[in-house]
């Protein structure tokens, strides 16, 4: 099993949702409303006024042959919304309960 991390903006929370079920992954613990800015380029997200926008994250655990699909789904995705902003991490689950 695998980890996977995805931060994106606010805008684009029914879209990531939408690739979830689409791929049957139903479990994942989602933050909201959650500030960053992006390691090279795009804009901040502080949800100030001079930086208005937020994003959302979402960690869900998803069996290692759904991986490679997530993650060039979602890729395809930032490649439609560059100005939004999504990032996506992969972490090796060790043990679960």
């Amino acid at each position: 099993m695998k980890a996977v991390f995805i931060a994106y903006n606010q805008a684009l929370t029914e879209k990531v949702e939408f690739i979830l079920d689409r791929m049957k992954i139903r479990g994942y613990t989602r933050w909201n409303q959650v500030q960053g800015r992006g390691s090279e380029d795009g804009e901040p997200h502080m949800g100030t006024h001079t930086w208005p926008a937020l994003n959302d994250t979402i960690l869900t655990i998803v069996p290692d042959e759904k991986v490679k699909e997530l993650m060039e789904t979602l890729r395809k995705l930032d490649s439609k919304t560059k100005m939004q902003g999504l990032r996506a991490y992969v972490w090796n689950v060790e043990d679960s309960l």
